[in-house]
């Protein structure tokens, strides 16, 4: 299962459009084709708080998760990352 560092700073990657949906979002990459379907409406309160958050884990309080839930998220965000939709923000 893909992981994801929750202490670096991640954003959604500029060629990706959100569209929200009632389960959730679709993010369309423009770069790739590729289309995701977000279906959990916490995950997208996670994706959209990242490029205002200092790390992923601050993304991921700021969206209401427990500590308890934080592995979930972070493999959702793993799987994100291995797909090109979000990506590590340059240091």
């Amino acid at each position: 299962m893909p992981d994801l560092d929750l202490d670096l700073g991640w954003d959604l990657h500029p060629q990706v459009s959100v569209r929200p949906e009632p389960f959730g979002a679709l993010l369309y990459h423009f770069g790739t084709r590729k289309l995701s379907f977000l279906k959990d409406t916490t995950l997208l309160a996670v994706v959209r708080a990242l490029a205002e958050s200092p790390t992923a884990r601050d993304a991921c309080l700021a969206a209401g998760i427990s500590d308890s839930e934080l592995p979930r998220y972070r493999r959702a965000l793993g799987t994100l990352a291995q797909s090109s939709m979000v990506v590590e923000r340059p240091s």
